[in-house]
């Protein structure tokens, strides 16, 4: 992929990361919470697992890392297995309001992270077990594009969670 695109400064970095916080907190909280449970196909997570994966990527990988690195002079970050933290969260059987109060907790928190973030702490990193160095500026773009990813997530949860419900609508899927 070409880098044509200006870098992003962290300020506006952290209002990427926060727009799509409210963007999930907005989605999750009009769900039902049986919608919330739905899970669109076997295997695939429901909205409330989306929201668990959220939190654990913010405290393991995004701004969990972010603070591995500029606590240390190149630290080895660790891997993990989201769908195994997955099953020991448990996020099905967990209130909705519960989890969106820790993810609201933890993007508060995670947004202040990036926002004070100067322009050299971007080019700090840390050598990670699968991708190699990685630095602190790839963190954020990553948080940006991974949150969109799972907004994206949330919204098809909440389309088949409807779909059984369009009638005569369905005919006008596809256009």
């Amino acid at each position: 992929m070409s880098d044509t695109t200006p870098a992003l400064r962290p300020g506006e970095l952290s209002e990427l990361i926060r727009a799509s916080g409210e963007a999930i907190l907005r989605e999750v909280l009009a769900m039902t919470e049986a919608a919330s449970a739905h899970h669109p196909a076997p295997r695939e997570w429901c909205a409330r697992q989306v929201v668990g994966h959220l939190i654990e990527a913010e405290r393991r990988g995004f701004a969990g890392r972010i603070r591995q690195i500029l606590a240390a002079d190149r630290p080895a970050l660790q891997g993990w297995d989201p769908d195994e933290v997955a099953a020991s969260r448990n996020d099905c059987a967990r209130r909705l309001p519960d989890l969106a109060r820790e993810f609201q907790t933890m993007r508060h928190e995670g947004v202040a992270l990036v926002f004070r973030l100067r322009g050299d702490d971007l080019t700090r990193g840390g050598d990670h077990p699968k991708v190699g160095f990685l630095t602190v500026g790839d963190i954020v773009n990553e948080w940006v594009h991974h949150d969109r990813a799972h907004l994206i997530q949330i919204a098809q949860c909440t389309q088949s969670f409807v779909l059984p419900h369009l009638g005569a609508a369905q005919g006008f899927l596809g256009e």
